[in-house]
């Protein structure tokens, strides 16, 4: 469905979701998007602590190694609900400007009388998106830790997993995947002219499919942290910092994802050669 552009719920034409907003529906938005991230931040500097600091036999971590127990729920719970809150903390703040989009619309609906929904569900449909990415990020860690690819502590034990995850994180950067998810990424107003949904179950919709498109185009830069450490707080911050300056920075990111893929590839296929020699 398209969002009629004579609506009165709609922007005009080149107007951002920041300028559609009044200046406290702007503090909400923003304060409530830095709630969310910065819980998760918390969260999981509380959890970086207490891997520095707890002793090992206190502590949780994945079992690892072929001689180890198997995985039981809690360990595929804990791994899930410690990739989700990562993610919640990664990516919540580069959906800052399709959230101001979405609420202007919204605000604008409920101005003229018309029916609007509340931009927390919105924003429930990108969180689900990046709890499915999660799930399959815990999957995806469990034979890593069975066959000792990573230690109990979550760090890389493995040249081999390193550079495949760095080499298929480098030639990503270069797919038609990568600039037709990013795209709508960058593009709030194009989004929600193309993909607008009415009511309730629409808006979860439509955040759950913004968050796949966010999905389908930071995936593979996630894999950077099977190479670096899961847990590798400084490059969590790298890769967030990276992320929302390719979402929003001005003019086209293509000089960027060239050079990242670039890097992100030799780094890759340096790890790999060296492993064979």
């Amino acid at each position: 469905m398209r969002l009629d552009d004579t609506a009165p719920g709609f922007p005009d034409a080149g107007q951002s979701g920041w300028k559609a907003l009044s200046r406290p529906d702007k503090w909400f938005v923003l304060i409530s998007l830095l709630a969310v991230s910065g819980i998760a931040w918390l969260y999981l500097l509380m959890m970086f602590w207490h891997m520095q600091t707890m002793p090992m036999a206190q502590m949780w971590m994945p079992p690892t190694g072929l001689d180890a127990r198997p995985w039981a729920p809690l360990d595929f719970w804990l791994t899930f609900l410690m990739w989700a809150v990562m993610m919640m903390a990664m990516m919540v703040p580069s959906a800052f400007p399709m959230v101001m989009m979405f609420t202007a619309i919204n605000r604008r609906k409920r101005a003229a009388s018309q029916p609007y929904v509340s931009t927390w569900v919105f924003i429930a449909g990108y969180v689900i998106a990046w709890a499915g990415f999660s799930a399959l990020a815990a999957l995806a860690q469990w034979p890593m830790h069975r066959y000792a690819l990573l230690t109990p502590m979550m760090d890389n034990s493995s040249h081999v997993l390193a550079g495949i995850a760095l080499v298929v994180a480098g030639l990503y950067q270069f797919t038609p995947w990568k600039d037709v998810c990013l795209n709508k990424c960058r593009t709030p107003l194009g989004f929600v002219m193309t993909q607008w949904r009415d009511g309730t179950g629409g808006a979860l919709a439509m955040g759950l499919r913004h968050g796949l498109y966010c999905v389908g185009c930071c995936w593979a830069l996630m894999l950077v942290l099977f190479a670096v450490g899961v847990m590798n707080m400084l490059w969590v911050v790298i890769i967030t910092a990276f992320v929302i300056f390719e979402k929003v920075m001005p003019g086209g990111p293509k000089a960027v994802r060239f050079v990242s893929g670039s890097l992100l590839l030799a780094w890759g296929m340096w790890l790999l050669v060296g492993a064979t020699t």
